[in-house]
């Protein structure tokens, strides 16, 4: 368990992302199935290898952290030569999967892993102290997923869908850090630079983006009864501004671990996109 919460595998549902662009150019066949799944585990496993390296850099920080104290590295649980080991490991498996999935050492998806991992490393170094740039870098985490599931198969990403995706991402990076202003400012160092105002202002401005884009992108697809997603998607993210405006936590995946009706949304939500793409 404690491995397990070390290479935080809860967080790989994020990881998701990269097969709506095979449920969207309606390629959900066994072949094309099996790739994402490869191509979900390989980007799983480089997000823990990334997740070890920032818990390794921030191990004494986390000690004096009310939560993160019960971090693996943190806590004492698993030492830091094993989670370095773990890390490599992880690493090696994630470069290797993409490699052997497109068979081949130069090709888009290994040059959108790397990016993903040097882009979360400079985050982790220092960039992640500097206020927007901060939000940005976690929102262009999202944005890889949707284009490295595209690049395994030379699928286009919709213009509208890249906006709904940004403007999602950026909503849910607001918003998480404005919870954490509201429950310490010293939590981050970045946080002396922004105050709840700002953050309330465009947490919401992006979520409004979010929902407008998304519109416009189900009626680009011209597929039958799309539109009816858009109150669904609608009641989900009432559901999690709800949830986080009662409580203190503003991590995303927290959130939805923590509540079951959120949960049972995102599934019909889930569900629904897969039988309107496969029925209409």
């Amino acid at each position: 368990m404690k491995y397990l919460k070390l290479i935080r595998v809860k967080h790989w549902i994020k990881n998701i992302l990269i097969f709506l662009p095979i449920i969207c150019a309606r390629m959900l066949n066994s072949d094309s199935i099996v790739k994402t799944i490869l191509g979900f585990l390989s980007f799983s496993l480089i997000s823990s290898f990334i997740y070890i390296i920032n818990d390794i850099k921030d191990i004494e920080k986390d000690k004096n952290h009310p939560r993160k104290k019960n971090r693996p590295l943190a806590s004492g649980a698993v030492k830091k030569q094993t989670a370095i080991l773990i890390a490599v490991v992880m690493l090696i498996l994630s470069l290797s999967i993409t490699i052997i999935i497109n068979k081949s050492i130069t090709n888009l998806s290994l040059y959108l892993l790397l990016s993903y991992m040097i882009i979360n490393i400079a985050y982790s170094l220092g960039l992640k102290n500097i206020a927007i740039i901060d939000i940005v870098l976690l929102s262009s985490g999202f944005i890889l997923r949707v284009y490295y599931g595209a690049s395994l198969f030379d699928i286009e990403v919709s213009s509208w869908l890249f906006l709904t995706i940004l403007n999602a991402s950026l909503f849910l990076g607001l918003g998480k850090r404005r919870k954490e202003l509201m429950n310490t400012k010293e939590s981050r160092i970045v946080l002396k630079d922004y105050n709840e105002s700002f953050l309330e202002k465009f947490q919401y401005l992006t979520l409004t983006l979010t929902i407008v884009f998304y519109s416009l992108w189900t009626i680009e697809q011209n597929i039958k009864y799309l539109y009816f997603t858009i109150p669904l998607l609608m009641i989900i993210f009432m559901k999690y501004c709800l949830f986080i405006e009662k409580n203190d936590e503003g991590d995303p995946i927290t959130v939805l671990f923590e509540d079951k009706i959120l949960i049972l949304l995102c599934m019909i939500y889930g569900i629904s996109m897969i039988l309107f793409w496969m029925v209409f």
